[in-house]
């Protein structure tokens, strides 16, 4: 289960240049989202019969500060005669004008933790440099692309642009922080939320802001010749703040949705850096 890229919903966009201007076009709000996870269905090969948890996504930071994620996605995955619990925990630093990416993940299944991924990645002009500390020591040269902060300001300024369909790239380091995911996006017209919709108690006031329905593909470029078929898919609703919700995600054997039940604005700090 690729669970670090649902945070990646908050991790989208395009660049091949060394800074990225776009980053002062989008303010967006430092916030923690609480959503329920269930099974939306789910194939026999699979071998799934159930899923069940929670995602916790927290967002900190400024284009002066940098940006930092913390998120934690637990979920108990039913197979018939078996019951497992996964709990994938990650932490994320990008500098505010997405040079660097540092990350740390650990993976539990039954409170056990099976593995541990740590390093940090450098944006160059020959492409992506990419440090490994844990599990072991590594060094990687990739292609030249973006990191999920610069993702999501990218979509958003695209979003308030008018531009229904583009083709990007991205490193988030998830996996094995060995690759490039190319990604379609397909934006939405931006509507108003619905008295009726289900995330509105926990939206409150952003519930009088307007959304855009988005839907993201992820590719691997490290693949020969490409892929018709995406690895994975992801579809929610994206308000001009950064904040995501009623996301569907599918993994292609099966797909999980997640419903926003929780959510805390933090302050917003300074938008203008000191000298």
């Amino acid at each position: 289960m690729r669970a670090s890229r649902l945070a990646c919903v908050a991790f989208l966009s395009q660049s091949a240049l060394m800074v990225f201007p776009a980053f002062a076009s989008a303010s967006l709000a430092p916030h923690r989202a609480v959503y329920d996870l269930v099974l939306e269905e789910a194939s026999d090969r699979s071998g799934i019969t159930g899923i069940t948890g929670r995602m916790v996504y927290e967002f900190n930071g400024s284009p002066c500060e940098g940006y930092t994620v913390k998120f934690r996605f637990v979920t108990q995955i039913d197979t018939g005669d078996n019951s497992r619990v996964t709990d994938q925990q990650t932490t994320t630093f990008e500098d505010g004008e997405g040079r660097t990416f540092s990350f740390v993940t650990k993976s539990f299944v039954d409170q056990n933790l099976e593995r541990e991924m740590k390093g940090t990645a450098f944006r160059e002009k020959s492409g992506l440099k990419v440090e490994i500390d844990k599990p072991e020591k590594n060094e990687l040269e990739l292609a030249q692309t973006q990191f999920p902060t610069q993702h999501l300001v990218e979509l958003i300024d695209k979003a308030n642009k008018g531009e229904t369909f583009y083709s990007t790239s991205l490193f988030d380091g998830s996996e094995d922080a060995d690759r490039v995911m190319t990604t379609t996006v397909v934006v939405g017209k931006k509507s108003a939320v619905q008295k009726s919709d289900p995330e509105v108690p926990a939206l409150k006031d952003l519930a009088k802001e307007k959304f855009w329905p988005v839907d993201i593909a992820y590719f691997d470029e490290s693949t020969d010749g490409g892929e018709e078929v995406p690895e994975y898919r992801i579809s929610f609703k994206l308000h001009e703040n950064g904040l995501t919700r009623d996301l569907v995600m599918d993994y292609g054997d099966f797909s999980m949705t997640g419903k926003l039940v929780n959510l805390a604005m933090f302050d917003q700090p300074p938008q203008k850096c000191s000298q």
